[in-house]
C-alpha cells in the first residue's frame, strides 16, 4: 500500500474492503511521505519492520529484489490525487500490478500514459470506482444490457453531500484541506471528488459513453478556487439526454448518491443510502422492487451478494467487490491462465474520469459551453 497512514479515511477503507473475502494479504507498505510516521503505521499494522518503508520509491526498488513468490503482487495507491500518477507509473515500469483510487491523475495526459503502460506491458490496473460493486447495481446494469428498458432515453443522477457547507478545511480537517487544493486535488473540487463517481455510474450502468456535456460549477466556500458545487447536462452518444448533479455544500446532506435511468419499455432507480432496493417501473406491468438473493436476478448481482437475504450490505461489501474481482484477475494471470477481465473499473475508465473532470472545468470557464469529451 502507498499512502493510508496512521489518520488516513480512505487507505483504512481499502485494506477493510480488500481483506473482507480472505484472498488478499497486506504484506509492505510506504503510509506517508514522512518516514517516521510512515514506519509507525506500518508497525501499528502488525508488518515486519523491514516491510515498513520510509518511501514508495524504496518499497518498489526493494520489493523487486525480493524472490517472486516473496516480493509484494500489487501495489494499492491511496494518496491524494496529486500522488496518484508517479508512484503508479513506477511500479508499472517495475512489473508491478495497480490498485488505484480516482480520480486516476491530474491531467489527461497522464492518464493517457498511464492507460499507454498498461496496454504495453500487459499488467492489470483496477480503478476504486467501488459503488459499481453493489449487487443491485450490477442488477441495473444486466438489465439494460439484456434489453429489458429498452433504448435509453433519459439519465438522472445525484451525489449530494453537505460536509463542507462551512470552512472545515480551515479547521485540522485533512481531507477538507487538500481537496480545495488544486495543486493537490487538480482542477476539480467536488467536480473531480464525487462528480466523478457520479460520471463513472452512469457510464457503467447504461454501458452508454457521454458523447459531450455543458457544465455550470460553483463555489461557495468564501475563497475556494475549485468547485464545491455543480450542475451538468449531459448528451449520450446514443443520443439520450441526461442531467448531474453534485454538491458538498448541500447542507443535511450526507452521501446522497442516486440514479434514474429511463428506457422505451422500462426504468430504474437506485440509491446508494438504500442499496439493497432496485426500484424498476414499467409500461405494462406493476413497479417492482428487486433486492440482492431476490427473485429474478441476473448471475452478475447473485454472484456479488456474500450474505443472506434481508440482511444490509454497503459501503465495505461494494469496495471489496472491486478487490475480489481483481484479485481473480490476478491469481488468474499469476497462474498462467488467460482469462477474460473480470467486471472492476479499468484505467480506460480512469482516463474517462479525468477527461469528464477536464471537459467540465472547460465548459463551465466558457459560460456552460457544450463541450465534447
Amino acid at each position: 500500500m502507498i499512502g493510508g497512514g496512521i489518520g488516513s479515511f480512505i487507505g483504512d477503507v481499502h485494506r477493510k474492503a480488500a481483506s473482507i473475502d480472505g484472498i488478499i494479504e497486506l504484506v509492505c507498505g510506504a503510509f506517508s511521505s514522512s518516514s517516521e510516521k510512515s514506519k509507525q503505521s506500518g508497525k501499528a499494522l502488525l508488518l515486519p519492520e523491514e516491510r515498513c518503508y520510509a518511501s514508495y520509491e524504496e518499497m518498489i526498488r526493494k520489493e523487486k529484489e525480493l524472490p517472486e513468490d516473496q516480493r509484494m503482487d500489487f501495489v494499492a495507491i491511496v494518496t491524494p490525487n496529486h500522488m496518484h500518477f508517479e508512484p503508479a507509473k513506477m511500479a508499472l515500469e517495475n512489473g508491478f500490478h495497480v490498485v488505484c483510487d480516482k480520480p486516476m491523475t491530474l491531467t489527461i495526459t497522464e492518464a493517457e500514459e498511464l492507460e499507454k503502460i498498461v496496454h504495453e506491458t500487459g499488467l492489470l490496473f483496477a480503478l476504486t470506482h467501488n459503488y459499481t460493486g453493489h449487487p443491485m447495481v450490477k442488477q441495473a446494469k444486466a438489465m439494460v444490457k439484456n434489453g429489458d428498458l429498452g433504448g435509453i432515453r433519459k439519465i438522472q443522477v445525484q451525489y449530494l453531500q453537505g460536509w463542507m457547507a462551512t470552512q472545515v478545511e480551515k479547521t485540522d480537517n485533512k481531507q477538507a484541506s487538500w481537496r480545495v487544493d488544486p495543486k493537490k486535488s487538480g482542477v476539480g473540487g467536488a467536480l473531480g471528488d464525487i462528480g466523478t463517481h457520479a460520471e463513472n455510474l452512469v457510464e457503467y450502468i447504461t454501458n452508454l459513453k457521454i458523447a459531450e456535456l455543458a457544465a455550470d460549477l460553483g463555489r461557495f466556500g468564501e475563497g475556494r478556487v475549485l468547485d464545491d458545487d455543480g450542475n451538468i447536462l449531459l448528451r449520450m452518444e446514443n443520443g439520450a439526454k441526461g442531467t448531474m448533479s453534485f454538491s458538498q455544500i448541500a447542507v443535511g446532506e450526507e452521501n446522497n448518491l442516486a440514479i434514474r435511468v429511463y428506457g422505451e419499455k422500462g426504468s430504474i432507480e437506485w440509491h446508494q443510502e438504500n442499496p439493497n432496493q432496485l426500484i424498476t417501473r414499467w409500461i405494462d406491468q406493476p413497479k417492482k422492487v428487486f433486492t440482492p438473493n431476490g427473485n429474478d436476478l441476473y448471475p452478475e448481482a447473485i454472484k456479488t451478494s456474500r450474505i443472506p437475504a434481508g440482511h444490509p450490505e454497503g459501503y465495505l461489501e461494494a469496495f471489496a467487490t472491486i478487490y475480489k474481482n481483481f484479485a481473480i484477475h490476478l491469481n488468474n494471470v499469476l497462474a498462467g491462465k488467460n482469462i477474460e477481465q473480470p467486471d472492476y473499473p479499468s484505467v480506460s475508465d480512469g482516463v474517462r474520469g479525468v477527461r469528464f473532470i477536464h471537459a467540465s472545468v472547460h465548459s463551465d470557464k466558457n459560460n456552460t459551453a457544450w463541450t465534447k469529451l
